[in-house]
């Protein structure tokens, strides 16, 4: 069994209001949810209005495909124009750990 988990840290666009960076950052876990069927939640940074961390988690028993989907979510978060992401960590946990 292999653990996957990104964490991102993204700065936000024009935003002034804790609603406005709900806005932003719902769509984006949601999107992360829906299309790689990933676990997905805003996990820091909640009360700082332009700046959102985001962890992402998958469970599988193979490595490849545990990497090849953190890549496509990250290049997801990458390519959203109403953020910028500051950083990405990436951890790997397997049976040896």
């Amino acid at each position: 069994m292999y653990v996957g988990t990104l964490s991102f840290d993204l700065l936000l666009g024009d935003v002034h209001s804790l609603k406005e960076k709900r806005s932003v950052v719902r769509p984006i876990v949601a999107e992360l949810q829906r299309k790689f069927s990933v676990s997905a939640a805003e996990v820091g940074d909640q009360d700082l209005h332009r700046r959102a961390r985001i962890g992402v988690a998958l469970v599988s028993g193979d490595v490849g495909f545990v990497s090849d989907v953190l890549d496509r979510c990250e290049r997801l978060v990458a390519a959203r124009p109403e953020v910028e992401l500051l950083s990405v960590r990436r951890r790997f946990h397997g049976d040896e750990d």
